[in-house]
């Protein structure tokens, strides 16, 4: 934690602290800010206030008095919810702007994590309180080039595995063996055990015909449906390396058994491919312009696309997620529809770029990349990019 640098940036916003908290370890960003241990239990609520100018103060119940002994500044203690409310004053002294894990509306979900009681008890003493959205990525969600380096070896693992997945249904027809999603689902898991990757315990995505119409399904054994000539199918894979300080890696691909794909699947993955070349095209120019970018304009870029091609309404999700030490990380989304995220797209994070097109009881196209913004402003994606449908052949 750089208690310098964060006082600066909330000079830079005009904001006048910010006030980190937490209970039962309800606050994973606070920890990770902080630099504190979320795996040590906390049973009393703490409060750590980092001010635009001076020393950080410490407020901890005296019953887990060390609870922030490893974090620099004054040390005070309550005991009674009486003397907490007046200690919370004391702490921030003269009405002031206030940065919290908060988000007007629930705008930004991912930093929406203040309980609303405490927020009501914050404003009651006569603070006003504005999101922390833009600091957390900042001291949260940039990522460093250790951690980038993770992100590029997982994706050259990712899709190695990728294209030994779409070989395994060759192999399998081949063979007129029998091979359903669910299988195909355990030989990816497999493959990243093998390869020292992990996906937190969630199952790749594989989904034949209707099945990717559900954005989020996953392969369950009982009910999994058997590679066929004619399928029309998707593989969704993320992983990172199972060591500390990993970046996630996320792809998605689009494929079909046979020669001739149907010429709606083929018009819908073209308009998801071109709706995420677009997409990065727009962030390209933006940065090589210099000129600030922000998350949902990245998804309106995207979303026009589809939508211009007819197929806005299936569209049903934002276009991209933050990526981190979680595949969903705590950055700015490529998100107008979900939520609006005002945050701006700055060097050193990553994002998804994924557009979808889902055909409830037909099929469904999705086309899914990483994005990754240096510090010179270079947009980079790493790996291949699915230009045309994989045609797998028995």
């Amino acid at each position: 934690m750089d208690i310098k640098a964060i006082q600066a940036a909330l000079a830079e916003k005009g904001v006048d602290g910010w006030l980190l908290c937490d209970f039962h370890n309800r606050d994973h960003l606070a920890y990770r800010v902080l630099g504190l241990d979320f795996a040590k239990g906390t049973s009393r609520r703490w409060f750590y206030y980092i001010p635009a100018k001076g020393e950080p103060v410490r407020l901890v119940s005296a019953v887990e008095p060390a609870r922030l002994d490893a974090l620099p500044g004054e040390k005070r203690t309550y005991r009674a919810w009486g003397e907490l409310h007046a200690a919370i004053k004391k702490l921030l002294g003269p009405p002031k702007k206030i940065a919290m894990q908060y988000s007007p509306m629930n705008n930004i979900p991912y930093v929406s994590i203040v309980d609303g009681g405490t927020i009501d008890l914050i404003r009651s003493l006569g603070y006003e309180i504005v999101s922390s959205a833009d600091l957390v990525q900042q001291f949260e969600a940039i990522i460093d080039r250790k951690g980038y380096e993770s992100h590029l070896r997982a994706g050259d693992k990712i899709q190695h595995i990728k294209n030994e997945a779409f070989s395994e249904v060759g192999k399998a027809l081949a063979k007129k063996r029998r091979l359903t999603e669910y299988e195909l689902a355990q030989f990816i898991l497999k493959r990243f055990e093998e390869e020292g990757l992990t996906c937190a315990n969630e199952s790749p995505i594989v989904g034949i015909g209707d099945h990717p119409a559900d954005p989020h399904f996953e392969p369950k054994k009982e009910g999994s449906y058997e590679f066929k000539k004619g399928d029309c199918f998707l593989i969704d894979l993320w992983a990172k390396f199972k060591e500390p300080g990993s970046i996630y890696y996320d792809i998605t691909w689009c494929g079909f058994v046979g020669d001739e794909p149907p010429e709606k699947y083929l018009e819908i993955f073209h308009t998801v491919r071109d709706a995420r070349i677009a997409a990065v095209n727009f962030v390209r120019k933006r940065f090589a312009a210099k000129q600030p970018c922000f998350g949902w304009e990245v998804d309106d870029a995207c979303r026009k696309v589809v939508v211009d091609a007819g197929y806005g309404d299936f569209f049903v999700h934002r276009t991209g997620h933050s990526i981190g030490e979680e595949v969903h990380g705590n950055g700015v989304n490529i998100d107008n529809l979900e939520t609006k995220d005002e945050r701006r797209l700055v060097p050193g994070i990553c994002f998804s770029v994924e557009p979808g097109i889902y055909l409830q009881g037909e099929m469904a196209a999705r086309s899914e990349i990483d994005c990754f913004i240096t510090l010179d402003g270079e947009v980079v994606v790493h790996g291949e990019e699915q230009m045309e449908l994989v045609r797998v052949h028995a």
